[in-house]
């Protein structure tokens, strides 16, 4: 089922009552042709694989050798099979009808997230780009789940997107999917990440220097005066990760070492729990940080409470530094100092480039973008405070 959302938004949902495989809530011949172009765009059959024969399917998935028929039949129209005289049916080659030469002008756009945090001016900047060149937007969120991300791929494939921008779901935790983004590949679909890529996928990817921002923020930190600094840093993802590996490297660029103990790690689920208990318990001790290092705006207005509620102030007991400079930022009475990420550019820059990639093909278009980091200073942190 495909919900209109906005102008040239569609998010996908992908009904969850199946029967022998097959969605049982559409008519059979339509079950199983969402089945086969499951297949195809999960990468289980590839361009020039044969399927089972009609007898095969039929006893497989119950149905009538009419039903299997009529099913192949309209995906041999639309492109999507072959059939060869005494040979049997066949996953079709590429076809140029995908690209914007041939009519389809829609791009798709895969998130883990949609609605919340700085995903919306992600979005508003792809669809603007989009919009000006005259191409429409699919839009899909995984919700930061692999199984998710898979079913996205899937329906991104059976939409016959032109083209499609990713950002990668808990990347430091490796790419199950990769058969899925190989069969997208297959079917000559020009494909570009954002935020971050996966090492397993050679493909142009726009995003901010993560490890640099981390550094940037900590430095501050260190400038001014503050030794005993907490990292939190949620390491499922390769944003995350490089975060926090700026954080100590800042720390051994002044040949300090971090205590274990100071530097935090969670995963996405683990978010609205790990890091306020660990800060409730690095605060108790005796000799507690006098800063911290978040992973993002999210994470730093959350942990304000914590702070709060241990009777310490910001910035004079406590100095924060968030990332993202999100709208969180300067929505509390504290406005936070952050990292800034550059959002609604980002998004259009990836759109463009992805565009770039459709229409002309140019090679500085594959070279993607990286974003050098800036850090905007404000009420949250101040210079240690002298016992």
């Amino acid at each position: 089922m495909y919900v209109q959302v906005a102008r040239c938004v569609i998010i996908t949902v992908k009904p969850s009552h199946e029967v022998n495989g097959l969605n049982a809530q559409s008519p059979k011949y339509l079950q199983l042709k969402e089945e086969i172009v499951s297949w195809i765009a999960g990468g289980r059959y590839l361009p020039g694989d044969k399927l089972p024969s009609e007898n095969e399917l039929a006893e497989r998935f119950a149905l009538s050798r009419q039903t299997v028929r009529q099913s192949i039949g309209e995906l041999v129209q639309e492109g999507w099979l072959s059939r060869e005289q005494g040979k049997g049916t066949f996953v079709a080659r590429p076809s140029a009808e995908r690209r914007p030469s041939g009519g389809n002008r829609t791009v798709g756009l895969l998130t883990t997230h949609i609605s919340d945090y700085i995903f919306p001016s992600i979005v508003r900047g792809v669809e603007a780009a989009l919009k000006e060149r005259g191409y429409r937007l699919l839009l899909s969120s995984t919700d930061n789940r692999k199984d998710r991300e898979r079913e996205s791929l899937e329906t991104m494939l059976t939409q016959g997107v032109c083209g499609l921008i990713v950002e990668p779901t808990k990347s430091a935790e490796g790419n199950p999917n990769f058969e899925a983004f190989m069969a997208l590949e297959y079917h000559g679909i020009p494909m570009l990440m954002i935020n971050e890529q996966y090492p397993d996928l050679d493909w142009p990817c726009v995003k901010l220097d993560d490890a640099a921002g981390g550094r940037l923020a900590t430095d501050h930190l260190l400038s001014a005066g503050h030794r005993r600094i907490a990292g939190f840093f949620k390491t499922d993802d390769l944003q995350g990760v490089q975060r926090m590996k700026g954080f100590v490297q800042a720390h051994r660029e002044r040949h300090l070492a971090v205590p274990p103990e100071l530097l935090v790690r969670y995963a996405t689920e683990e978010k609205d729990s790990r890091p306020h208990e660990a800060l409730r318990e690095l605060l108790a001790q005796p000799e507690p940080p006098t800063a911290i290092v978040c992973y993002n705006d999210q994470l730093a207005v959350g942990l304000l409470d914590v702070v709060r509620k241990a009777g310490l102030r910001v910035p004079e007991d406590l100095s924060i530094v968030g990332y993202d400079d999100s709208f969180l930022a300067t929505a509390t009475e504290i406005k936070l100092t952050t990292v800034a990420h550059p959002k609604a550019e980002m998004g259009e820059t990836a759109a463009m480039l992805l565009l770039d990639l459709l229409e002309t093909g140019r090679p500085e278009a594959r070279r993607g973008k990286v974003y050098e980091p800036k850090l905007i200073v404000r009420e949250s942190t101040a210079a240690r405070r002298r016992e």
